[in-house]
């Protein structure tokens, strides 16, 4: 079974037991979308970005063009400009009730996925174009890579293996993050990573400043809280929640094809963690990514990231070759 196929047995409600029963029209708590039925959703909604904002923002490995925004973000972003009218409604019969003593906080989306997917890419998106409607005109991005462990921390905890899943994350951190984000605080910080080398960069921060929406993204901002601890979790902070979805045997494709061009790019630089790869041939190359993949990509999606698309807001899938061809949206 394709995870494609895996997500829609996932994330339907279905019973019966054979004959009428089985006929019957299934249930979902989604409604089902194909590419072209989502795209003529937004068909009065004008298109605030270009070629070269696509090319700017697209990552390495995704290849992302002006007729998938067109197509696949231009309506995402009209979808979520009405959701944050929405909110703002309610915020100011919320207001009126209690004698004008609340204050509007930040609508916060969370875009969850494997890594490789390209979830970098749908934030940075998605973080333009909302920036560009007149209802939010301030947009922030915060990734979670930030809130991981320090390497040296990782270690001491033999947890460098398990580096992106759930126990390698600063969880409270994270938590405390958002908390002061949706009390309404002015300014709250965010640490920093550093994708070349691999670390947390100590003593570095982002500021976030009370932005009309901050968007979450991460592999695991989609976890239940875990038993036995606080009752928070992550997700219970968001206002709406993506989860970028693709067959696992192209995840991994796509994960060594990344793997093979960051040889003469980031792991060539004298300072990449990943220095060591940047000298190995094709083959060595491929061999090594999949044996990356095959130890801790993969389990962390089976055992981590996966689960979680069912209490996705809104599910995106991709086919093949990176293209959004099926969105499901939560019913309300």
């Amino acid at each position: 079974m394709t995870t494609q196929e895996q997500g829609a047995h996932d994330l339907d409600a279905r019973g019966g037991t054979g004959g009428a029963e089985a006929a019957a029209p299934s249930l979902t708590p989604f409604v089902e979308l194909s590419r072209a039925d989502w795209s003529r959703l937004s068909a009065s909604t004008p298109l605030p970005l270009g070629d070269a904002d696509i090319v700017r923002l697209r990552s390495l490995s995704d290849p992302i063009d002006l007729a998938e925004v067109d197509e696949v973000y231009r309506p995402l972003s009209r979808l979520l400009g009405l959701y944050v009218e929405g909110i703002a409604s309610v915020h100011r019969a919320t207001d009126t009730f209690l004698g004008g003593r609340s204050s509007r906080t930040p609508f916060v989306i969370g875009i969850a996925g494997s890594v490789a997917v390209g979830k970098s890419t749908t934030a940075r998106v998605l973080v333009e174009m909302l920036r560009r409607w007149a209802e939010t005109p301030h947009v922030e991005l915060v990734t979670t890579d930030g809130f991981l462990l320090p390497n040296a921390e990782l270690r001491r905890r033999g947890l460098m293996e398990r580096k992106g899943f759930p126990e390698s994350y600063d969880r409270r951190a994270l938590l405390r993050f958002l908390t002061d984000v949706k009390s309404g605080a002015e300014h709250v910080e965010a640490p920093v990573y550093d994708h070349l080398t691999y670390d947390v960069v100590p003593g570095a921060s982002v500021t976030v400043n009370r932005p009309d929406v901050l968007v979450v993204e991460g592999l695991n901002v989609l976890q239940p809280a875990p038993p036995g601890g606080t009752s928070l979790a992550v997700s219970d902070f968001f206002d709406f929640s993506i989860y970028v979805d693709a067959a696992t045997a192209d995840i991994e494709r796509w994960y060594v094809e990344r793997f093979l061009r960051l040889r003469q790019t980031a792991f060539s630089h004298p300072d990449s963690y990943f220095r060591r790869y940047a000298d190995l041939d094709d083959a060595d190359a491929e061999r090594t990514a999949r044996d990356i993949w095959r130890r801790i990509n993969a389990p962390n999606l089976e055992e981590n990231i996966s689960p979680t698309r069912s209490r996705a807001t809104l599910v995106m899938t991709k086919d093949e070759q990176h293209r959004i061809q099926q969105v499901l949206l939560r019913k309300l």
